[in-house]
């Protein structure tokens, strides 16, 4: 089975995670396509295939005999979609042959045009897949799960010798949580690859350092007649709270490794009023320091409003892999090589965002980051293409060569 056809099937599984819920999983219908996976990989012959309580779902393949000494190699992909866009009653189009044009998605009024998303020329004569316009794809990460399930598979028929081969499933990524439970000693993997990229020939291992901070501004309300010099109108100190931040740095007006203040949200009264915020910057120091700026701005408005009238709670998300996946250059360089025999041209470059990855690595395991092949995740443009798809295989595939030649 080619790994677009299982693709097919599992975007129609509903499995948006929630940012505001604090169960693991954030959502119970994770576990729909987990389950599902698993009685995949069991009937192809994974006999560990197995899924816990919170949703992780782990197998492997074992070392060709002779190769049991190479290093073993993990991949991951994750089980939920964004909450951004609708994820249910997903309706797949397929136009095969696509000829490099707009595509009208449905009867939804929306169109990919190319002039937006000028790589669709480049996708001509492929077997391209879109939304109807009305949800998400959900390629963003169901192509990776269906990419390493057909990886398994064709490992599985012994197309090629190999090392230990570790597969793994995670819920929550898309709310920054996946990797949270993970287990690690479990996996059974020295070092993996995250399967959540865009393009074939992508790879990532540097990736923003983030946190999300809340606003709280606590008001002074009494009657508008009588409030001169007294009245402290706490949507008037958010709005404030916000033009005090770097007009040109937010994600519409930075790019690459460039940071940004995106602001989330902002709502409130004269009595009360929050804002959230998320936060990110490759550089660990420009990232400090936009914190500090946070809380400069704290400290400003506390002066001139009174003490306790702004409370600034910062979280922290995730670090820039890059100080973990630089010491193990192989895993870049073995993706390379993968990628040039495929007769690609390695494109790496920096995700403005963070992946299971980057908290994987932190927690020990060296995961840097491989396209999909698809592109506009998290919303009703997203698109991919059967070919992508298989490239994406054919690139596992590579990697796995060279460590078993190594």
């Amino acid at each position: 089975m080619r790994a677009y056809e299982r693709l097919l099937n599992y975007v129609r599984v509903y499995t948006t995670s929630d940012e505001n819920s604090t169960t693991v999983p954030t959502t119970a219908r994770q576990m729909d396509l987990a389950k599902l996976l698993v009685e995949e990989m069991k009937d192809m012959g994974i006999r560990d295939a197995r899924v816990g309580e919170n949703s992780y779902v782990y197998g492997s393949i074992p070392a060709t005999p002779g190769y049991e000494e190479k290093t073993a190699i993990g991949f991951i992909a994750h089980l939920d979609t964004a909450p951004d866009f609708c994820g249910e009653h997903v309706n797949p189009q397929i136009q095969e042959n696509y000829d490099g044009g707009d595509v009208v998605l449905g009867d939804s009024g929306k169109v990919i045009e190319v002039k937006k998303f000028p790589h669709m020329a480049g996708l001509a004569g492929r077997t391209l897949i879109t939304t109807d316009g009305t949800t998400l794809l959900g390629a963003d990460d169901k192509a990776g799960i269906a990419e390493i399930m057909t990886l398994a598979e064709t490992l599985l028929k012994g197309s090629m010798p190999h090392g230990k081969v570790c597969i793994a499933f995670t819920p929550d990524e898309e709310v920054g949580s996946g990797a949270a439970e993970f287990d690690i000693p479990g996996f059974g993997a020295r070092y993996a690859y995250t399967v959540d990229g865009g393009s074939e020939n992508e790879i990532v291992y540097e990736n923003f350092n983030a946190c999300g901070a809340r606003v709280e501004i606590t008001g002074y309300n009494i009657h508008p007649g009588s409030s001169k010099n007294t009245m402290v109108n706490a949507a008037l100190v958010a709005m404030e709270f916000n033009r005090m931040l770097p007009a040109g740095e937010t994600p519409r007006d930075t790019e690459m490794y460039e940071g940004f203040f995106h602001l989330c949200s902002i709502e409130g009264n004269v009595e009360q009023a929050r804002i959230e915020y998320i936060v990110r910057d490759h550089s660990a120091a420009c990232f400090e320091a936009r914190q500090a700026t946070l809380r400069h701005i704290e400290k400003l408005l506390n002066e001139k409003y009174g003490e306790g009238t702004v409370k600034v709670e910062i979280h922290q998300q995730y670090r820039n892999m890059a100080e973990k996946v630089e010491p193990c250059r192989h895993l870049i360089d073995n993706a390379k090589a993968a990628i040039r025999e495929l007769g690609m041209e390695p494109d790496i470059s920096p995700v403005r965002g963070g992946t299971d990855g980057a908290q994987l690595s932190f927690r020990g395991l060296p995961c840097p980051n491989l396209g999909t092949g698809g592109y506009a995740f998290h919303g009703p443009y997203e698109h991919i293409t059967a070919e992508g798809m298989d490239l994406s295989v054919q690139v596992m595939l590579g990697i796995l060569k060279r460590y078993a030649e190594s």
